[in-house]
């Protein structure tokens, strides 16, 4: 575990010199797709018994953050990859191994269900298109949401009342990828469109999060499987708004604001600025930890994740995101004229975090599905 945080810091203090690349080319570039590949951070998540990390939770949370500290995009792409190579735990082994453990193996992919999926003999022939399909450029294995269809509509799942949904992972070969990824921030993660047509995809290629259960018994996969996603997603954002931070505190030291006569960090107004916002990221990122902990210790006890854990760690996540957009939102405003020239990595900073906080996995629906959890309120919490 100590090498990947250790990679993951190597490669930040890299990266913070090729954001500007990164954007330009719409797409995390080759040669860090080699690095982040030869360092095993897009298969964090694999299980240890198919050649896997395994990667505990909380220190999945500092590696991406650590990554995102140099470029938030390409922490992304890591995010994805690695959320995504959690699967392989529902997988039969021999499928897990082809999917992400063959030689340079990269999955991603859209958990939404999009497609449409036909049973036949021995597998689905499927339709779909997907949008935010991050990373796809890179990935040699992408995966979409389907709901199973009948001739008679979507089949339903043992209680009669939901769609048969399942995840199907496709051959890049078998995929197009549409230019749709022009966007405010986060451009290099190259989140474009992706599409299938007519595509066969086998039996030992799909997974259901409903209604299948993980074949590996590790607390990773006995973890909420969306929460993975989430807690991902918000381990960037606190590295986003830990850049923003630093910027501002080298910045200050070096920067007279216009009509001023002292230094940016002898001001009053820009000490409390720094001071509030390592307060937002801070208890953000220890709300995180801290139920993260928690739920993960429990789980290891042999307890089951119950309904309010569930909640739990989706506000956690939510609120990690929320905070490390206030904090940025503060340096942003803080670095003054100085904040909007491309020049600057505030601006990027301020524009990535803010595309995160649309995010399905943290969005206000994200909240408003957690604070209906935890106020007792029927529902579908499936995706929770």
């Amino acid at each position: 575990m100590e090498s990947f945080s250790k990679e993951a810091e190597r490669l930040a203090a890299v990266l913070r010199d090729r954001n500007d690349e990164m954007e330009r080319a719409s797409r995390l570039p080759e040669p860090f797709v080699r690095a982040f590949d030869e360092a095993g951070l897009f298969r964090l998540c694999v299980p240890q018994s198919l050649g896997g990390p395994e990667l505990p939770l909380s220190e999945l949370v500092r590696v991406l953050e650590t990554l995102a500290g140099g470029d938030g995009a390409a922490a992304w792409c890591a995010m994805i990859a690695s959320t995504t190579s959690a699967l392989s735990a529902w997988l039969e082994p021999a499928a897990a191994r082809e999917l992400f453990m063959a030689p340079h193996a990269i999955s991603g992919g859209v958990f939404a269900p999009s497609g449409r999926a036909r049973p036949v003999a021995g597998g689905f022939q499927t339709d779909g298109r997907w949008s935010f399909g991050s990373g796809s450029e890179h990935c040699t294995t992408l995966l979409g949401g389907c709901i199973v269809m009948s001739e008679s509509g979507p089949q339903l799942i043992a209680d009669g009342k939901r769609p048969d949904i399942r995840l199907l992972f496709f051959p890049a070969s078998g995929v197009e990828i549409l230019d749709t990824w022009h966007v405010s921030g986060l451009q290099g993660t190259g989140s474009h469109d992706i599409t299938v047509r007519d595509l066969f995809v086998p039996d030992a290629h799909s997974v259901s999060l409903i209604s299948g259960t993980p074949r590996e018994s590790g607390v990773l996969y006995r973890f909420p499987v969306f929460g993975l996603l989430a807690v991902g997603v918000a381990s960037v954002s606190l590295g986003i708004a830990r850049r923003a931070i630093d910027e501002v505190k080298a910045l200050a030291t070096r920067k007279t604001p216009a009509l001023a006569q002292r230094r940016l960090a002898d001001r009053g107004t820009a000490q409390v600025a720094v001071a509030e916002a390592e307060g937002e990221l801070g208890g953000a990122r220890s709300f995180l930890l801290a139920t993260i902990d928690e739920v993960w210790a429990s789980v290891a006890a042999g307890s089951a994740v119950g309904l309010t854990e569930r909640a739990r760690v989706r506000v956690a996540a939510a609120s990690a995101v929320r905070g490390a957009a206030r904090a940025v939102d503060r340096m942003y405003e803080l670095g003054g004229g100085s904040s909007i020239y491309q020049s600057s990595p505030l601006q990027r900073c301020f524009r990535d975090v803010h595309v995160i906080t649309q995010h399905a996995s943290v969005s206000q629906g994200s909240l408003e599905l957690a604070g209906r959890a935890l106020l007792g309120v029927d529902g579908d919490y499936s995706v929770l």
